[in-house]
Formats: structure tokens, sequence, C-alpha cells
């Protein structure tokens, strides 16, 4: 209400906000009419967002009260700025005359850029058109230090904020692709126009989308945050009327990757015009190939290149363009998108070569794989494409969209490439391991169907194809298995085995395992999952006939060990990250540890234990949940109070897990319910169980009390966090030592399971 008394707006494109301007600066005006008995000498000028027309509901009222020297009344000011402040609204406020104005413009670029959008409000206007008029010759005067600036401002903020288009919860002011790059080009334009045709245009519509949604979130939340959180995104999308937060997101992507894309090039341009001809690479042609050239620091066509004869020219540009880390020339890359036709079914002679050349430069090939998108030059090459581009993936577990997650996904395959035998596989394979997330249904078995269709296009061989496929069918296979299976037992390795099939397959899955878990977020892959992922390559590798894998790193029982269990009593030890529980074998151990954890701050990773006459050891291995180390007195005490039943482990759980709930440190839980799996396959001795459930502090110590309370003996014990879920899986037995296999026993575990969880 605030800020509808200052012609605040909710704006949905550049005519609504335009439109509403008027209305916006309706309460200034009148404040600066009751303010002044004359208006000659004096104007009231609006500067930054405001003086743009892109006031959201929790930016700052930029205000410049401008006078002629010694023609300022008394009172004026705080007139103005009173009212506002009374209103409960962000001022950012100023008194200057014209020379004090450009006097601090002259060396402050928040102010010399402030001024570049100054708009008169109220007052003499001749006042205001000398400011902006001079404002403007300045910044032109000075343009080779204010650019310089900005450009590196740009790389800093790009840095800090992340990507607008590819990120989950993007920044739409700050980050790459955002508003503010938006805004850094028109400065740029401003001294040096480095812009393309028809830019302008695309950046005006990618910024009114951009800006319509900074403006709904401000409105929705209260507060000038311009992240658009997961929670926030269908809320947003609803009040802008988009049919749900996929189709949000989408169009964000859209704009964002737009601006991103103008801006690289902008930039680029921008900075070899500060260098002069001195700093550019080279001043005649350097042929790269056939059609190819190198000209100025760019790869261009040669003017006799014929790309609706040579399709191939597309992927020889991209790649000679990715090789020497620069851009293709702008004309050069429209000339390819007017005259390159789709690619034919075959494959022109050479293209898989030059796609696999183009995806084994690493991260080279991301910036020229946007160039080509850009221009839809990739349907062109492969129209499976269409479905993923800008595809949200609104997982917290997944920090980018689902083509750059592909895209990110082969680069990071190409630094792996040393790793396996057929390069150009793996590459390909990582580029299209997720291909079906574009499509309805299971996008495993959907990108199965279209990678058996897409392999024989580019003319690969059929067992080249098989391998292709293997790579999207069995992707998730070797993390999924490292991170819930126990790998000792034989039965885990042979299934592995059996679904790899060879030893070239393993490898590729090994490779694109590490490719995919990086190129998915920081939760997906770390030292804990790298090596369990590489022992279950190396003994699965041995039983397909490969060289032994190797010995544990840290066998379960030592000597030392063996000897305390021998001589009875309890002892906790606790080193690096591993806590060691000796004691007399009783039900309930385990979920009397996993409570003294949690009350310590500590996430159990993988637990195991054994078993030996009377005597029982188990291993934790753990992380701390919020500290770099851990303080093991203090946990082991807690361990050893809590098998001795001096710790009421269930208030003091509850009490942490409410602790955390107020401070946020707990992220908001998946909306998906809780899920019990059952599988009597995947062990010969043990019944695992998964329980796929919204993460939580002491989730752990509720699931294992809940098995020990139908008689269960955890014999393995492996935690997976998954963004805001987890997957728990226990390797169990029953009190005799047996599988559960009574149906209505298991219906009973399921129950106990999902009553612990509510």
């Amino acid at each position: 209400d605030r800020q509808a008394s200052l012609g605040h707006e909710t704006i949905l494109g550049r005519d609504r906000r335009e439109a509403h301007t008027p209305a916006a600066d309706d309460r200034p005006s009148a404040l600066f009419d009751d303010a002044v008995t004359t208006s000659e000498g004096l104007a009231l000028v609006a500067v930054g967002g405001y003086g743009r027309g892109e006031l959201a509901p929790g930016s700052d009222l930029d205000l410049l009260l401008l006078h002629a020297p010694r023609r300022l009344p008394g009172g004026a000011a705080q007139a103005l700025w009173y009212p506002i402040w009374d209103a409960g609204l962000k001022l950012g406020h100023a008194v200057r005359t014209v020379k004090e104005a450009l006097t601090l413009a002259a060396d402050d670029l928040d102010t010399a850029t402030s001024l570049l959008s100054c708009r008169h409000l109220a007052g003499d206007p001749a006042l205001t058109e000398d400011l902006a008029d001079k404002a403007l010759a300045l910044w032109r005067k000075r343009s080779k230090r204010w650019l310089t600036e900005v450009g590196a401002s740009v790389k800093a903020r790009h840095r800090q904020h992340g990507e607008v288009a590819f990120l989950l919860e993007p920044d739409l002011k700050e980050g790459r692709g955002g508003l503010r790059d938006v805004h850094a080009l028109g400065w740029s334009e401003a001294a040096r126009p480095q812009l393309g045709m028809g830019d302008p245009e695309a950046l005006a519509e990618a910024g009114d989308i951009l800006l319509a949604v900074r403006v709904e979130l401000h409105r929705r939340t209260g507060r000038p945050s311009d992240r658009l959180v997961l929670q926030e995104q269908d809320g947003v999308a609803e009040a802008l009327g988009y049919p749900n937060a996929d189709a949000l997101m989408a169009d964000v992507a859209r704009a964002a990757r737009t601006v991103a894309w103008i801006a690289d090039e902008a930039w680029g341009r921008t900075e070899s015009s500060l260098a002069g001809p001195t700093g550019r690479l080279a001043r005649s042609d350097r042929q790269l190939g056939p059609g190819v050239v190198l000209r100025d620091g760019e790869v261009h066509l040669a003017a006799d290149a014929r790309p609706a004869l040579v399709p191939v020219l597309v992927l020889r540009v991209a790649v000679a363009a990715a090789q020497h880390d620069t851009r293709i020339d702008r004309s050069s890359l429209d000339r390819l998108a007017a005259e390159t036709p789709p690619f034919s079914d075959p494959w022109p002679e050479g293209a898989r070569g030059l796609l696999a050349d183009l995806l084994l430069t690493g991260r080279a090939a991301l910036p020229v794989l946007e160039a080509l998108d850009q221009r839809d030059l990739l349907v062109r090459i492969l129209p499976e494409w269409e479905p993923v581009r800008s595809r949200p993936q609104r997982n917290a577990y997944h920090q980018f969209t689902v083509d750059r997650h592909l895209w990110e996904a082969a680069a990071n395959a190409a630094a792996l490439a040393d790793s396996v035998h057929r390069h150009d596989l793996l590459v390909i394979g990582a580029l299209l391991h997720d291909i079906g997330k574009g499509y309805p249904g299971d996008h495993t078995v959907v990108g199965i169907e279209l990678v058996g269709e897409i392999g024989p296009r580019m003319g690969f061989p059929p067992e080249d194809v098989a391998a292709l496929v293997d790579m999207v069918r069995h992707h998730l296979l070797l993390p999924d298995v490292a991170t819930r299976r126990d790998l000792r037992d034989p039965e885990t390795i042979r299934a592995v085995a059996d679904a790899a099939g060879s030893l070239a397959t393993l490898e590729l899955l090994a490779a694109l395992t590490e490719a995919d878990s990086l190129a998915t977020g920081p939760a997906a892959w770390g030292t804990w999952k790298a090596g369990l992922v590489a022992e279950l390559t190396a003994r699965t590798a041995e039983a397909l006939g490969g060289p032994a894998g190797p010995e544990p790193a840290r066998p379960l029982l030592t000597e030392e060990h063996r000897a305390l269990m021998a001589a009875g009593g309890t002892h906790v030890l606790g080193e690096g990250r591993t806590l060691t529980v000796i004691s007399r074998d009783r039900p309930g151990t385990f979920s009397r540890v996993a409570g003294a954890l949690a009350v310590a701050g500590l996430d159990v990773l993988e637990a195991v234990a054994h078993s030996e006459a009377s005597s029982a050891l188990s291993r934790f291995t753990v992380v701390p949940s919020h500290a770099d180390t851990i303080d093991w007195e203090k946990v082991t005490t807690l361990v050893r109070q809590a098998l001795a039943g001096e710790v009421a482990l269930d208030e003091r759980v509850d009490e942490r897990a409410r602790s955390y709930a107020r401070t946020g440190v707990v992220p908001e839980a998946d909306a998906a319910p809780p899920e019990v799996r059952v599988d009597n396959e995947a062990s010969g001795t043990s019944t695992v169980i998964e329980v796929y459930a919204p993460d939580a502090v002491g989730i752990l110590y509720r699931l294992t009390k809940a098995l020990n309370a139908v008689d269960l003996d955890i014999r393995t014990a492996k935690v997976q966090t998954l963004g805001p879920r987890v997957v728990d899986s226990f390797y169990v037995r029953t009190a005799k030592g047996d599988k559960v296999t009574d149906p209505a026993a298991l219906v009973e575990v399921e129950s106990v399971i999902l009553s612990a969880l509510a």
C-alpha cells in the first residue's frame, strides 16, 4: 500500500512499464510542487533504475534534487525526503548542482552510470537536459577508463553470482545474463556502439521478461531479493500467467541466454576496440581448414565457403573456434544460420568426427555451443536437442538446466578422455546421456530409444551404437550401486558386471559417472563417493576378467579390533572421519550410536557391522554437518553415554531438529512423500531396504530405531543425500540371521518405517 502511494505497479512488459511511468512519478512530482514556490533553477530528477523506468517494489527510489548555484530554497530537500521516508520506502537521494554532479561522475563509476539514465520529473527541464547532455559527453570522453572498469566488474559479478539461464535458483539482477548485464550493455553502447543488428530489440524483449519476473518476485516476498528461489517459482509463474513453473523458468532461461550471448559478443568487440589494432591477434587471414579462416582473432567463413553445399562447415567453424578459444565472427555465424541445411540421414561424411573433436576441447566448447544454439544451428545437426533447450530441472540436486547439464557433462568427460580407449564414444555419450529428459516418460527409457536412432544417423557402426545405448541405460548404475549397496557382497559385484557386460563399457560408465556427477552439482560428487565408485569399478573389472581389484582401504577388522572384542567391554574410537564402536552384541546399539551422532552434529555416510560370539563391531563413516573438524573427545564421550542409557536421545535429537529448523539450516523438504522399497535379490544373505524420504536432522536415528523395534539386525547402512531428500539403504536380517521374506512381516516393516518418518 505504501508503495502504491508512490505509483509502484507490477510491470508485465515494456508497453505497460511505459504506461505506468507517469503514475509512478505523480507522488514525487506533487511533493516537489508543495516544497517549492518557484521551479526556476530547480529540478527533480529520477536516476538509476528509477530513471530507466524499472522500479520494482523492493527497489530504491533514486532521486536527485538538482539546483542552480545559490538557488536552493531552504527546507526544500527535507520537504521532499521526509514524506518518502515516512512511507517506509528506501530512498536514494542527493542534492547537487550540475557541476557538482559532473565532478563526482568524473571519478565515481556508480554516479557516472546513474546519470546516464537521468529522467526529468518536475521543475526546470532545461536543468535536467543540461545535466543529461553533459553527463553523456563526459561518459564518452572517459569511455576507455569507464568501459575497462565496467568490463572487469561484469566478469567479477558473473564469477560471484553465476548464470541466470542455467541455475536452479538464479539471481535475476546480478547473475550472468541478468538485468545488470542489460544495463551494462546500455552503458557500453552509449560510449562505443558495439551491438549488432537486431540486438537492441532482442535485449529489450529479454529484459522485459526478466524485469517482469523480478517485479513479481519482489511483490510476493515483500523484500528486495533478486534470487528466484524454488519455493517462489510456482507463485510467480501463476501471477504472470504461465501454465506452470517449468514454463516460467524456461522463459527466464531463454531470456538470460539471449542477454548473456549478446553481452559476450558486445564486450568482446568492446575489448578489441579498446585494445586497438596492436591488441588483435592478426591483421591478415590465416587458413584453418577448408572454408575456415582466422581473422583479427575471430573465426570466419572464407568468402568462397558454401554452407548450403557443405553442411559440415558449421562444425568445422565450431571446432576451429573452440580449439583457438575464440568466438565465431558474427556475420559468419549469421551466414551459417541462413545457409546451413538440416543434417541428412546418415550424417555428412566427417560430421561425427568433427562433433567429437568439438566436444573434446572441453570447456572451450561451451561458448561455441551456445553461439550455435543461439542461431538454431544445433537443432539442424541434432533435432532431438530442441526439447531439452533451456529445460529447467526443478530439483535441488541439479544446478543446471538440462541442456547446460549435458554440455557440462561433455566438457567434464573431455578432461577424462585419457581414462578410456574410445574418446569419441565418451564425449558423445556424455552429451546424450540425459537427452530423454526433454520428453514425457522415464528419461532413461526414452533416452535409450532416442540414442538407438541417433547413433546410426551419426554413422556409428552397430557395436558402437550398442555402447552408446548402454551408456544411457546404465548412466546411474555405478553411483547408485556404490552409494546404496554393500561392495563387499559378491552379489553386488556380479550384478554390476552382468549389466556392464564388458571392460570397455565399464570404463566408459566410470568416466561418465564422474563427468555426470560433477555436472550435476556440489552435492553429487566428493571424496567419499569417488572412492566408492572407484572401488566398485575395480572389483567389477576384476569380475570381467581385468586385473585384481584393490584390497579395502580400511579392513573392517584389524588385529587391534579383534583384541578389543575378545577383551569385552565397550570401546569407542574416533579418528579422521571414522567412528568404531565395539561393545556387547545387543539390539539397539546401531540406533543409539546414530542418535548420538545426530546430537553431535555429524552426518553418517556409511555404517557396517560385524559380530563374533557375544561382541559386535560397528564402523561409521561420518562428516560434520556444519563444521570443518570433529571434536572426537566430545563425540566419543556422548556415544558412551548413549550406549549406557545416560542420554535422553529422543528429546536431544528432537531439540536439535527444532533448533536447526528455526535457524533455517535445514532446507525445505521436497514435496514427494516417503517411500519404502524392499529388495530380496540384491544380496545373498540380507534383505535390502531402501527408504526415500525428506532429509531431516536425526532421520537415521529414527529409521534404525524403527528397524530395531521389529527385531531386525542391521548389517550395513548407506546414506545418500540428493538435495532435500535422502536415500537410506539398510542390509538387514531377522534375529535368526535370515532374510525377511514373510509378506506380513514386510508390511509391518514398511508401516513402522513410515510411522517413524511421520
